[in-house]
Order: C-alpha cells, then structure tokens, then sequence
C-alpha cells in the first residue's frame, strides 16, 4: 500500500461560497474514487425541496443527481459509518468530472468532539468499501472527516487512517512468494491512497503520512516475523533480520552469540536456551536520534521462536501457535524499523534475547536453580514459565546504558488472556508517569492498555526455600506474579511491562499475527519527553 498527499491551498467544504468551486477541484481529478465524509444535516438538507445549499445538495448539482438517487434507494442515509458508493454516469462529464467514483462516509450526527474510537469506525467502513473490487487508488479528502484541522487532531485521524489501511492490505501470502505458502494469496487491488488537504492542515498530513508509513512498514515486519513457521524463523534468523535492517537504515545492530551470552554470566537465559540444539542469540539494535549522551528509552522483547513448554510439556492441541511466542521480539524489532525509517529524533535501543524453548536430554528441570546476570538465584519450578527467565538477564543487561525507561514486551502468560481477553494488552508499572504516557499511547493508537496491580503482597507467592526466588507463584494472579517477577530485576531504573499474550496474535479463521503493540509503542516514542 502506497501513501500520498495532495494539497488544493483554497478548498473548503466548509462555507457555502466556497463548496461548488472546491467541489468541483476534487472531483476534476483523475482517480478511482473520491472520498468525502458527510454529516446528516447534509443528507436532511438534500431532503429538503427548499434547501439550496449544503454539501450534498452541491455535490448532487454537479454529480447530475445521482446523489439524491442514492438517497431515493435507501443507499445514502445519516447513520454513522453508512458508506455509499456512487458511480460516474455520463452526464459527469459535462461539468468537467474525472472520479470514476464518489464514496460518501456518514459521520451520524454532528458533534462537537468525538473519541478516535469513532473516527476508526467511520474510517474503517470507508477503506471497507474501497477494498476487494477494481478500485486501485482513492483521494480521501481529510477536511471533511475532521471535527477540527488542528495538527494534533489531523495527524491522529491521518496516522490511524494509514495504520488501517496498512492491516487491511497485509497478506502474508503475497509479502512471502519465495516461500509459496499459500498459493492462492493475491494482493488487494487497492494499493493507493492519497490525502488531499487545504492549507490549513498541509503540514499536519505530510507529517502524519511520513509517521504512518513507517508504522505500516514497522508493524508488516512484526507481522511476517511472527506468522513465519518456526523452523525458519529461528533465533539465527531474527539476528539476520535485524543486521539486514541495518543495511536498509542507520541502524546499529549487534548480534551476540552463545559465547558471549555465557561470558555475561545469563544464567537465566542460558538456563531455557541449553534444551535446544538452535543456539540463542542476543541482538542490540541502537538508534541514535537524539543527542549525544541523551538517555536512551529502551524496548526489550521476548524472543522465544518455539515454546514447547519444555520439560513442562504444554498439552498439544493449539501448540502450533507457540511459533507466535516471539512476538514481543518481533514488535521490537518492527518498532526499531519504524524508528529509524522516520529518523526520530530520539535515543531508542532495541534489545531481544531471542532462543527456543525446547525438551531434550539437556534441558533444564523443574527444581534447577540457576544463576542470574543479576546475582540473584532462581528455582525453576515450571520450565513453561520461560519468558521471565530470558527476560530477566535482559533487564540487567540493558542498566548499562542507563535508561530513561526501559519497556519490555512479551507474550509472558495465559493468565493475561483469561485477565484481559484479546482487547488490551496487560500493563504493569509502579511509575504513574509512564503508565499515563503508555496509556495515552494505547487511546491514541486504538492499541489499548490496561493497568493491572504490582502490590508487594504478590512477591510472598514467589518465596523459595532453597533460592532466592521462584519463577513462578502458583495459578491464583499469575499474570501479576510473572510480572513481580520481571520487577526484582528493574530497581535500578523506570520500568513498564506489557503483557501481550492475549493481543499479539488471532486464533481460528483469522489466524496470524496482529502487529501489537507496534502502534503502541511507536505512538509512545513520539510523545516522549
């Protein structure tokens, strides 16, 4: 999917004087369709034998009366989210008319102020209708959707427009040929979206265009790496990934291997990655937007390409998608692309310690204890509990760089699912600051959050007699206790976790890989201060 923009300085659709003439601007374009946005005092005043003016009423002069055709067949109504489809009849021609199309998108009733939530409704039920048929691109005419052309509100609407229209044109199918998976995968026809604006929000879309673009990419890539087959999206494959996306941008990657991992003393990640034959890795992606010496924030993923349970065989039904057990590495890495591709001007640092979780002669068993990076020992009751113990040696490793914030991401338990469901992802923090920030975050990218406890009185689940403490606490909290867990190694800096298991990726039909929390993430770092 292709994103443009096209700015005509004087339309307004806004006052009457100036709709024929801005009308007849859009519609003298050559395109597939264009799209416009209408209220339902629109569709009222066009009811209304006396009225002379209003967007519809113009548009239905020039358009020759096809839109109160529309409107007499029950096509056109003022239900939000109604999205009618009108054709190019012969007599466009005469005034100059060059759309093959016109789809109006119903806004309900005007209001004065709306949540994004009903903005994705109205834009989703208008990239819906241009999808899956002959039209190949669309002129999307902003001002009409927008309550205000402030540069906030149109970068939210543009950016999240974008972020839609990228999901919707996702196949995995078609991104992978050399694979031949799915032979039957074709591209969407439609490819091509172009923003048009008046000057008062030029600046806005060419900015949101820029970010959503790079979004798109970024959450493609976490896609395709989370719905590859696991024998070739491997540790070794991640590393490759990330090095190539340093190839492609200014990013600087690092990729150590399994001497290096031990000469850091990650006992705990070593402890998960000795029942596999794939040896892990450990990758560092840098970029350095900001300036020199400026506190990083740094983003940590969970990179567990196969999750077998280990020792702690998980049943087999649905194991299959425990190749999705890597998707907080894949957001990371999408993110980090993204990044980089807009050249933020920010320090961000990528960090995934990637490996398999696998049972064999040499894995680890319940009732090992092992050695942190950080000193502290750990009994490994379950050895299906492995995501806090790569991530553990991760969160020691990255003091180093002496953080802003560290966030890390991982689809760490199914208590999140039964918690939360496939609506937010789980968040944990005892930083108020940074809860708010990833909140807004979430709201801003339709990517949402919820705030769940990290009370003191959970740590008593994980006392061990004989380390110094447990990997896990038992079934009662157990997204709460992993992420108690996760807290004993982050003292030394601010530290959110994101529990992703029940978002990262669709079950049944649907199945593959959503993109989660890369527009997250990815709208955190724009605002961060």
């Amino acid at each position: 999917m292709q994103f443009s923009n096209k700015i005509f300085p004087l339309a307004d659709l806004q006052h009457s004087k100036e709709q024929k003439a801005s009308l007849l601007m859009l519609l003298s374009q050559s395109s597939d369709c264009l799209v416009l946005a209408y209220s339902k005092s629109d569709v009222d005043a066009l009811a209304n034998p006396k009225s002379k003016t209003g967007l519809l009423v113009e548009l239905d002069r020039l358009l020759g009366g096809s839109v109160a055709s529309a409107q007499a067949l029950g096509d056109l109504d003022g239900k939000q989210a109604n999205a009618c489809m009108i054709r190019a009849e012969k007599t466009w021609a005469t005034h100059g008319v060059k759309a093959k199309r016109v789809l109006l998108i119903g806004l309900g009733e005007f209001v004065k102020s709306r949540g994004l939530d009903i903005y994705a409704k109205i834009a989703r039920a208008g990239l819906k209708a241009l999808s899956g048929g002959s039209i190949k691109n669309a002129l999307w005419y902003v001002p009409s959707f927008a309550l205000d052309v402030s540069q906030d509100n149109v970068e939210q609407e543009v950016r999240l427009t974008i972020q839609y229209a990228g999901d919707q044109a996702y196949r995995f199918g078609v991104r992978q040929p050399a694979l031949k998976f799915k032979a039957k995968d074709a591209a969407d026809s439609f490819a091509q979206l172009t923003f048009a604006g008046n000057e008062a929000c030029a600046k806005a879309i060419k900015s949101a265009i820029a970010e959503g673009s790079a979004l798109v990419e970024g959450m493609n890539l976490a896609k395709d790496l989370g719905n590859l087959p696991p024998n070739i999206c491997t540790p070794t494959y991640l590393g490759k990934t990330a090095q190539g996306l340093s190839k492609k941008t200014d990013l600087k990657v690092e990729v150590l291997g399994l001497k290096q991992i031990e000469a850091l003393g990650m006992g705990s990640f070593l402890a998960v990655a000795k029942g596999s034959d794939t040896p892990p890795q450990f990758i560092v992606m840098r970029h350095q937007g900001g300036k020199a010496g400026e506190a990083p924030i740094v983003l940590v993923g969970k990179g567990i390409t196969f999750d077998t349970g280990g020792i702690s065989l998980k049943p087999g039904e649905a194991m299959d998608e425990m190749k999705y057990d890597m998707c907080g590495a894949a957001s990371v890495i999408g993110t980090m692309y993204a990044v980089a591709l807009m050249k933020l001007k920010k320090n961000v640092i990528g960090v995934v310690p990637t490996c398999e979780n696998m049972p064999s002669g040499g894995a680890s068993r319940p009732g090992d204890i092992v050695k942190s990076m950080s000193g502290q020992t750990i009994e490994i009751l379950n050895t299906d509990a492995e995501g806090r113990l790569i991530l553990c040696d991760a969160l020691t490793y990255v003091e180093r760089f002496k953080p802003k914030a560290v966030i890390d991401v991982a689809t760490l338990t199914g208590a999140c699912v039964i918690a939360l469901g496939h609506v937010h992802s789980g968040l944990f923090s005892d930083d108020q600051e940074l809860v708010d920030a990833l909140s807004k975050a979430g709201q801003t990218s339709l990517d949402t959050v919820w705030r769940l406890p990290l009370d003191a009185a959970y740590h008593e689940q994980l006392k061990s007699n004989f380390a110094d403490v447990a990997n896990i606490g038992g079934r009662p909290a157990g997204s709460i206790t992993a992420a108690c867990f996760l807290s004993r190694f982050t003292e030394k800096y601010k530290w959110a976790h994101l529990d992703i298991a029940g978002t990262a990726w669709k079950s049944g039909a649907a199945k593959g890989a959503t993109g989660r929390p890369v527009p997250l993430l990815l709208n955190y770092l724009l605002e961060a201060r």
